[in-house]
C-alpha cells in the first residue's frame, strides 16, 4: 500500500496560555524601569584584564584572569581558588586601548572560551545544583512550543520512505524550490529560484562554511572581516579562525540598531561583513534603510552575511530588495522560529553564481545536508508562505506544489495546514505574552529593561554590578535563577544580562519574583 503524507490524525498541541501572564502583559511597564537605548563600549574591567596578561594574545590566559578576578571577588563563595590566586599574582603590565581589544584575535577566542566555561564548567557543571530556574538557555521550551504536529509528521513520513540517502549537496530540488518561493514572498521586488538556495545544517554551521568558503584563499594582507557586536560567539569565532577580524559595536535606540559604525569601518577591500539583522541579546533590529545603505556602500567583492535567525516574534517592516543583492548572503535556520535547534537544519540564499561555486565546496567538504529533513523543510516553507500571504485554505493549486508520490489529496492538505496555522499563531501569541509579561515584571524592579522588538530574549542591566559574569554568579547563588552574562555576547561594559522568557509561566513567574525581590533587597542595603 503506498505511503501517504499526513495520513495520521493531526491534533494541534494544547494551548499553554496563562491568564496571569496575559493580565500582566497588558499592563503598562513602569517607565523608570524601561530603557530605550543600548550602548556598549570596552570598559575599564576589560582593559584591566588585557593589561595584566603576560601574553595578551593568549585567550586562555585572558579567560583565566577574568574568572580569577570573579573568584577573588566572591571570597568564601569561590569555587576555583587557583584562579583567584592567579588574579592576585597579576599586575598591570602595559596600557591598553579599546581599539586593541576590538581588533585582537585573542578577544574573540577569549569570549568563546568564557562561553564554553559558562555552560560546561559552571552552569551545567559545578553550579548545576544551584540552578533551580534556568532563564539563560536562549531557546524555547520545546515540550510546550516545539515543532507543529504537521512538521513532526513529515519526519515520520521521511523515515517510513527511507529518505536518508545521498543527495544534491545544495539540498533536494523540491525543498529548495519551496524555500525560494517562501523567501520571494518575504522580500519586496526580488524573485528567487532554487538556484539561489543552499540548504545547510543550521545557522552556525552555515556561517562556518561560508567563512571557510569566502575566506580560505584571502591574502593575509587583506583588511579584516567586520563582525557587528553584540553577537553569538560561535559565529564570530568561525570567522576569526579564517582571517583577521574587527569587532564593531553597534548601539540601538527605540528598538532600532544603528549601522553607522559598520559604514565607518568598511573599506573597498573588506572581504566579509557579519551582521545579525536582529541583535542577540537586545532584540533590536537593523532598519531596511540602514541595510540598504550598508549594502550599497560595500564593494561588490565584499560578501555581506545577514544572520536573519532572530527575525521572529515581532512585526518586521517589509524587507527591501537590497537583501537580494549579488554580494549578500541571507542565513536562516529552524533553531529559533521553529524551535528545533537540535535538528540542525536551515538554508541560505545567495546569487546563483555563488551557489554554483559553493556546490563544489560543499560536495568536497561535507557532502550535503541531512536528506532526512528535506520533507520537513519543504512543507514548512510552503505552509509558511501560505500563512504570510494570507491564504485561508489550500486548494488544487497548492496541492500541485507537492509531488504525486506524497499521496496527498486536498482534504488531507487542508487539515494539515489548519493544524499548522493554529499552532504557529497560538505559539507566537503565547510567547509574545510571556515576553511582554516579563518586561512588565522586570520593570517593577531596580533593573533597567531594554524592551525587545523581536526574539524570545530580553536584555536588562542590573544595578550594583560592574561585571556581568560576577552578576551571574551572585544572582544564581542567592536566588537560584540563572541569567546569561552579556560578556558572552561581546557586551564589554557593565552588567548587561540576557533573560530568555520562552519558559512556562509557572516557572517564569517565580523566577522573576525571586529576581525582583533580590534586586529590591540589594538596592535597600
Amino acid at each position: 500500500m503506498p505511503m501517504t503524507l499526513f495520513d495520521s490524525p493531526l491534533l494541534p498541541r494544547p494551548s499553554h496560555a496563562s491568564p496571569d501572564a496575559l493580565a500582566m502583559s497588558l499592563r503598562a511597564p513602569r517607565p523608570a524601569g524601561i530603557s530605550d537605548t543600548f550602548v556598549t563600549h570596552v570598559d575599564e574591567r576589560v582593559l584591566d584584564v588585557f593589561a595584566r596578561a603576560r601574553r595578551p594574545d593568549d585567550p586562555l590566559e585572558l579567560r583565566n584572569l577574568w574568572l580569577g578576578r570573579v573568584e577573588n571577588e566572591l571570597g568564601s563563595h569561590a569555587h576555583h581558588p587557583a584562579l583567584a590566586e592567579q588574579w592576585r599574582d597579576s599586575r598591570r603590565l602595559r596600557p591598553v586601548e579599546p581599539e586593541q581589544v576590538l581588533s585582537s584575535r585573542a578577544t574573540v577566542r577569549f569570549v568563546k572560551e568564557l562561553f564554553n566555561w559558562y555552560f560546561r564548567d559552571d552552569l551545567y557543571g559545578d553550579l548545576r545544583d544551584n540552578a533551580q530556574y534556568i532563564l539563560s538557555g536562549g531557546a524555547v521550551d520545546e515540550e510546550r512550543w516545539g515543532l507543529p504536529q504537521s512538521l513532526k509528521e513529515c519526519v515520520r513520513f521521511a523515515l517510513d520512505r527511507d529518505w536518508y540517502g545521498y543527495s544534491d549537496s545544495r539540498g533536494r530540488y523540491p525543498a529548495r524550490e519551496a524555500i525560494a518561493a517562501y523567501e520571494t514572498a518575504r522580500l519586496d521586488g526580488v524573485r528567487y529560484g532554487p538556484e539561489h538556495v543552499a540548504m545547510t545544517m543550521g545557522g552556525t554551521f552555515a556561517v562556518s562554511t561560508l567563512a571557510d568558503f569566502v575566506l580560505h584563499d584571502v591574502s593575509p594582507a587583506t583588511p579584516p572581516a567586520l563582525c557587528a557586536i553584540p553577537n553569538y560567539p560561535p559565529l564570530v569565532e568561525t570567522i576569526a579562525r579564517r582571517h583577521d577580524i574587527q569587532l564593531v559595536p553597534l548601539d540601538s535606540e527605540h528598538g532600532q540598531t544603528s549601522i553607522e559604525p559598520l559604514l565607518a569601518a568598511l573599506t573597498p577591500d573588506t572581504p566579509l561583513v557579519l551582521l545579525q539583522t536582529v541583535g542577540n541579546p537586545t532584540g533590536a533590529a537593523v532598519t531596511e534603510e540602514g541595510l540598504q545603505r550598508l549594502i550599497q556602500a560595500a564593494s561588490p567583492s565584499t560578501v555581506i552575511v545577514l544572520d536573519e535567525c532572530h527575525e521572529w516574534l515581532g512585526a518586521y517592516e517589509e524587507r527591501s530588495a537590497a537583501r537580494g543583492a549579488p554580494h549578500v548572503v541571507r542565513v536562516s535556520s529552524l533553531s529559533k522560529t521553529w524551535s528545533a535547534p537540535g535538528l540542525k537544519a536551515g538554508w541560505f540564499l545567495a546569487d546563483p553564481a555563488f551557489i554554483a561555486e559553493y556546490y563544489e565546496y560543499a560536495s568536497s567538504s561535507f557532502g550535503g545536508p541531512p536528506s532526512f529533513f528535506y520533507t520537513i523543510v519543504e512543507v514548512l516553507a510552503r505552509m509558511e508562505r501560505w500563512l504570510i500571504t494570507g491564504l485561508d485554505e489550500p486548494g488544487t493549486g497548492e496541492l500541485k506544489e507537492f509531488e504525486a508520490s506524497y499521496g496527498l489529496d486536498v482534504e488531507r492538505l487542508r487539515h494539515a495546514y489548519r493544524t499548522y496555522r493554529t499552532e504557529r499563531l497560538r505559539r507566537a501569541e503565547e510567547l509574545t505574552v510571556l515576553r511582554d509579561a516579563a518586561t512588565v515584571r522586570l520593570a517593577e524592579t531596580p533593573a533597567r529593561v531594554l524592551t525587545p522588538r523581536f526574539s524570545i530574549n530580553t536584555a536588562l542591566e542590573l544595578p550594583g554590578w560592574d561585571d556581568s559574569y560576577r552578576c551571574f554568579r551572585d544572582v544564581l547563588r542567592e536566588t537560584g535563577v540563572s541569567l546569561f552574562p552579556g560578556i558572552l555576547t561581546f557586551c564589554f561594559s557593565g552588567a548587561v544580562m540576557r533573560l530568555t522568557t520562552a519558559r512556562p509561566w509557572e516557572q517564569l513567574a517565580p523566577a522573576l519574583d525571586r529576581l525582583g525581590s533580590h534586586l529590591v533587597a540589594r538596592a535597600a542595603r
